[in-house]
């Protein structure tokens, strides 16, 4: 599958926390949403809806397309960052137990490594050091979220802000990418810094300059849609069918099904709001026209051609 349109959102994280999941703080963020897969969020407190066949289909290749997604950016990681930020935890666990020179000695190697980093890209703002995905999957359908949205509307025409909030909190169908990183603008200055003040023995303030510095680090979360994933992976199982020069009725239904259950997630994908509601009509413009060339018995890959195309280049995040 193509390379999907991100969402990019930019968090301040504890500089303890490298790892993004459930056991990190959240103090210093902005807005998270994460939840495990093995519990789906269902938008009212009624029982999730369940997934369709369909879905359940394509379901291993969707998980895939999130861990190539993640592969790709952990490619991307900087050893020499990741050092940087070891050592800064050297250089405060060494003041801990009062020793400067082995502090002095980890902050050297901290400012080292970062100026490599530094030289191998002079424009560089974030230094990416690790990542993880969280990801939220809404078991419901377009209809469903349709109701709930409406619902909310009503609320918040009653000045009944908080119940409207409850309403809409878990309305989101994604996956996230959240790639921790460096911000290079002011992190190696805040470690240039520290050496002055363990020079002067002020220990206190050298070790608060440290985690005030560990604290700085940055969270950058890629927003997936996962009805976009979905659906790119429900045509291509289609095309797959459609490429048989001789169809069973079988084969003509399962198309019929594929195609549909694509359409379905492209509307999940508009009542959740990924991208401008009016750029949505060409997409189920070109699947009907898929639909009608099937059911009249024409055959190959190329009847996906159009839509797949468009897939790849809608702008789903919103």
């Amino acid at each position: 599958m193509a390379k999907p349109d991100f969402k990019l959102v930019a968090l301040l994280i504890p500089g303890l926390c490298l790892v993004f999941n459930s056991a990190c703080s959240r103090s210093g963020r902005e807005r998270v949403v994460e939840a495990s897969s093995s519990a789906p969020a269902a938008p009212t407190a009624e029982t999730p809806e369940p997934k369709s066949p369909e879905e359940q289909l394509v379901e291993p290749q969707v998980n895939s397309e999130i861990q190539r997604m993640e592969a790709e950016r952990r490619a991307a990681l900087l050893k020499d960052a990741e050092s940087a930020i070891a050592e800064t935890r050297n250089a405060l666990a060494a003041l801990d137990q009062g020793d400067k020179a082995a502090a002095q000695s980890a902050l050297q190697r901290a400012s080292g490594k970062l100026k490599t980093v530094v030289s191998q890209d002079p424009k560089l703002a974030f230094a990416p050091i690790d990542v993880s995905t969280s990801v939220i999957d809404l078991y419901a359908s377009p209809d469903t979220v349709k109701r709930v949205v409406n619902q909310a509307k009503d609320q918040l025409g009653n000045g009944q802000v908080q119940a409207a909030r409850h309403l809409v909190s878990n309305l989101a169908s994604e996956a996230n990418l959240n790639v921790v990183g460096i911000p290079l603008g002011t992190y190696p200055a805040q470690i240039q810094a520290i050496a002055p003040l363990i020079d002067a023995g002020r220990l206190d303030e050298a070790k608060a300059a440290l985690q005030t510095a560990l604290h700085t680090l940055v969270i950058q979360t890629y927003v997936v849609p996962l009805p976009r994933v979905r659906a790119q992976a429900l045509v291509h199982r289609a095309r797959e069918i459609a490429t048989k020069t001789s169809r069973s009725p079988d084969d003509n239904n399962q198309l019929r099904n594929l195609v549909e259950g694509a359409r379905n997630e492209i509307r999940l994908a508009e009542a959740l709001g990924y991208g401008n509601k009016s750029d949505y009509k060409p997409l189920y413009a070109e699947l009907d026209e898929v639909e009608k060339k099937a059911d009249n018995g024409q055959s190959g890959g190329s009847l996906f051609d159009k839509i797949e195309q468009s897939l790849r280049s809608f702008r789903f995040s919103s």
